[in-house]
């Protein structure tokens, strides 16, 4: 059974369906599940090829409607939150500085529905990384120092992340090697026009990148959506943006359409700096050569 599954299940059996009741305003708690999974996957910080730190202290920040309807319970919500958060690190072998907490806070400049995650990595007073459940720790291993960052940022003086290992070398844990993109076996696409480089492709939304290594990539609300997005005019599967020469988006049959470069459209070319927008959001599709 899935981590996120198993969370739902959880949150079913508390308090005799009370947060069945909560929970019919606009934030889902497994939407704020699967924000804390992505917050971790964007600030994890290698720091050896035994260790991959991840935040371990968040913040959610709620609009003053939603903040009032579930501050009741959270205490119950941090806590089935912060288990969440153990599950998937144990799954995906990453590390924490000290215990994890997950916070509730009030944002009045946030509307219904709306909430956004900080995080910081923060060292228990030992100061030693703590493993996640089922992670090892290697005798005589030397530990790292950890110093505290601020929300939304790793830890400051983290090592730098290592340069990708030579083909065939063993995959370090906690680190996911990319798919190759379509267009050419085993690795990106050439660009068209260049010098037989590699293309990298990425979107930006809200000032988060993400790195498309698949031929496909889809968005959506769902959180079975390649990359998930956190807004009420988005459906579960929206759209889709598919590698090449060039590259495509192509809308699902969203309820609300896609917008690119200004154009509503049901499918069209990408380019470097092409503006996407679905529901509220703007994405911006990004690719360069190297």
């Amino acid at each position: 059974m899935g981590v996120m599954k198993r969370f739902e299940q959880r949150l079913e059996g508390l308090v005799n369906g009370t947060f069945a009741k909560v929970f019919k305003s606009e934030v889902q708690p497994v939407e704020i599940a699967g924000a804390l999974q992505r917050e971790c996957d964007n600030n994890a910080t290698i720091w050896n090829r035994e260790r991959t730190v991840v935040p371990n202290d968040f913040i959610v920040e709620l609009s003053a409607p939603d903040y009032e309807r579930l501050s009741p319970y959270s205490g119950q919500l941090g806590d089935e939150l912060a288990g969440l958060v153990r599950d998937y690190a144990k799954q995906q072998r990453y590390t924490f500085m000290g215990p994890i907490k997950v916070h509730l806070e009030k944002a009045e400049d946030l509307d219904t529905g709306l909430y956004r995650v900080r995080s910081r990595t923060l060292a228990s007073s030992s100061s030693q990384p703590q493993p996640s459940p089922g992670h090892a720790q290697h005798p005589g291993q030397a530990q790292q120092q950890a110093p505290r960052g601020g929300y939304g940022y790793p830890p400051a003086g983290a090592p730098p992340m290592p340069a990708a290992p030579p083909p065939g070398a063993p995959a370090m844990p906690g680190h996911r090697p990319a798919a190759p993109a379509a267009g050419r076996p085993g690795g990106p696409a050439p660009v068209p026009g260049g010098g037989g480089g590699q293309v990298r492709r990425w979107i930006e939304i809200n000032g988060t990148r993400h790195q498309i290594s698949r031929p496909t990539l889809v968005l959506g609300r769902s959180t079975d959506a390649d990359v998930r997005i956190d807004d009420p005019g988005v459906s579960r599967r929206h759209c889709e943006i598919r590698t090449g020469t060039p590259s495509t988006i192509a809308d699902l049959g969203s309820t609300n359409g896609i917008v690119v470069d200004g154009q509503h459209t049901t499918r069209a070319t990408l380019r470097d700096g092409s503006r996407i927008v679905v529901g509220s959001t703007t994405i911006v599709y990004r690719q360069a050569e190297g």
